[in-house]
Formats: structure tokens, sequence, C-alpha cells
């Protein structure tokens, strides 16, 4: 069991953009930074055991040959397949002769509306079925898995889950700042200096609760508080739609972070000592099997990564840490 630590010299080693080591700034800009990217992409079913269904939108490398892999990407909160770093890895991968499959988590993206439930952290058994539809199609006989941020975590998840069954389906698994201890998250970003990332999920969430229930109406009418933090939001509506007793039920329920010493697949993880609302420390109290490789930056905020200039692959040091960790 260890993390990886770079060592001087290391091409990986992540030294951020002058002036940008601070944490909110590495993580809004990183946000906002956006350099136009297109990836043409097709859009297909992936139809639920509970009758919902999900959406993906498939990406196919150019030319004749078989793609050398298929990689799933999981979008976080507040994301969609029309992310921009869904859509910026997406167009590298393809780049490089592997199909990309941006998964739209229930009622997200592509998917508005074709899912009476909701998404949340725990669901890594609609990844585990989008895989095995993907596979029953002929496009996934080498699947790897890159889930970013709260799809980090159903990435976690799942593997943890499959256990010995791992090897099965997935070749391999990245996570990006995964909210691996979501109770633990869920305190951070309740702290004041994080008010406003609380406020702009929590903006995000009631849009996309309001558009469910014009989508189902009987559901009925949507019943909220004018004023509300994350975690009151998941006590009030993601632990009742969920399925859960409460918020700390959700939390401890789909965490993934009890479940990485049952991963058996390679599985990569990144985090950023000074991400703002992410636990860096989250797998440091779990077994970890040797095949789980955990990197901790100084620097980056949450899924920023903005790199000095200059550096092989621009400054998006995260696209580049992704890409070596597929191999």
């Amino acid at each position: 069991m260890g993390t990886t630590s770079f060592a001087t010299g290391d091409p990986l080693v992540f030294q951020p953009f002058p002036l940008l080591r601070n944490a909110h700034l590495q993580t809004m800009l990183g946000h906002w930074l956006r350099v136009p990217a297109r990836v043409p992409s097709r859009t297909e079913i992936v139809d639920l055991s509970d009758g919902d269904r999900l959406a993906l939108e498939i990406s196919e490398p150019i030319g004749d040959a078989a793609p050398a892999r298929t990689v799933v990407l999981i979008h976080g909160l507040a994301g969609c397949h029309e992310s921009a770093y869904l859509v910026r890895v997406a167009a590298k991968l393809v780049r490089r002769g592997m199909r990309a499959v941006r998964l739209n988590l229930r009622g997200c993206g592509s998917g508005a509306g074709l899912a009476r439930g909701i998404f949340h952290s725990g669901q890594s058994d609609d990844l585990r079925q989008t895989i095995e539809a993907l596979r029953a199609r002929g496009q996934g006989s080498r699947v790897s898995v890159i889930g970013f941020s709260l799809g980090g975590n159903i990435a976690l998840k799942l593997a943890g889950e499959l256990g010995e069954r791992g090897p099965e389906l997935v070749d391999r698994v990245l996570a990006v700042c995964p909210p691996a201890d979501l109770e633990r998250c869920a305190n951070l970003i309740s702290r004041p200096e994080n008010r406003l990332y609380d406020a702009w999920f929590v903006r995000h969430l009631r849009r996309f609760a309001a558009a469910r229930h014009r989508a189902f109406p009987e559901l009925g009418p949507l019943s909220l508080p004018k004023r509300m933090t994350l975690v009151e939001f998941d006590e009030l509506y993601t632990a009742l739609h969920g399925g859960f007793k409460n918020a700390r039920d959700y939390y401890q329920r789909s965490s993934a972070a009890p479940l990485v010493p049952r991963i058996r697949v390679p599985a990569h993880v990144l985090f950023a000592k000074d991400d703002p609302f992410i636990d860096p420390s989250a797998l440091d109290r779990v077994e970890r099997p040797d095949h789980v490789e955990v990197v901790t930056t100084h620097h980056g905020g949450h899924m920023g990564f903005l790199a000095r200039p200059g550096a092989e692959g621009g400054i998006r040091w995260l696209d580049r840490w992704i890409l070596s960790r597929l191999g």
C-alpha cells in the first residue's frame, strides 16, 4: 500500500500556473477557462432494470481500425455530457484511437426526462448496467472508467463492489477528486469559506429537481425551503427520493472509501491537498491494495490543476495525468 509522490524531474510533476497557487483560483479558473473543444457523438440509450433510462454520448475514433479501448467518462455534480472537462478529455481520447462514452447520470444532459429516479453519489449499479450494455452491443471488450468528482466516487464504489468480478467488466478505473468520504466532504463544503460552492451546487440541484417534477407530474409539486445548504438538500430531497433514511445514511451507504480494499483492478486516484471541499486523506484511513494508486498534489484545487505554461500538453495537467494512466 502506498501513495505516489512525484520525484524531482518527473515529467508529470504538477507545477501550478504562476500566481495560481490559490486553491479557489485553481478551482474557479479550471472550471470557467474554456478552450473551444468539439467531439462528434451519437446518442444511445441504456434501459435500466427499474424502468429508467440513461443517455450515452458515444464518440468513435476516425478510421477503420477497431478502438483500442472503450473509456466511460462520468461527470460530477452539476455536470452532464456537455461539461467542458468531459468534452475536452473525450476529444483527446478519440484522437488516440479510443472510443469515448460520456455517461449522463439519471436525468442529466441528453437524458433529461428519461429517468424518474434521481442521480446521486451512490449509483454505481447504473454504471455497472451501462458497461454490461456496452459489452452486449460489442462496444466494450476492453473498458476503462474515468470518474470526475461525484463520478469518481461512483467509479471507485463500483470497482469495490465488483470485487473479484471486477476484471470481467473493467480493466482499470481512474477517479479525479472523488468525495470518497461523503460525510467528511459535506462537512467541508459547509464551512463559511465554501459558501459560494455550496450555493452554486444547491442552485443546480434545485433546477434539476424542478425539471424532474415537471417531467413526472405524479411526483407532486416541488416543495423546498427558499434558503438551504447542500446538506439540507440531501436531508430533505436526496435521502427522501433516493431511498435513504436521512442525509447521514446516504453519505455512509454511498461513500466509496470503505470498499476500496475490495478493488481488484488497477485504480488511479488523484487528489489535491488544497481541494476546498474534497477530503484528500479519505483513502489514507483504509487498507489499499498495491494496485490502487493514490496521487496527491500540493496544489490544484478542485479539478483545476492548471499547470505552468510551456509544460508538455499545455496548461491542462489533469488531462496529461489521465492519459498517462490509461497506458
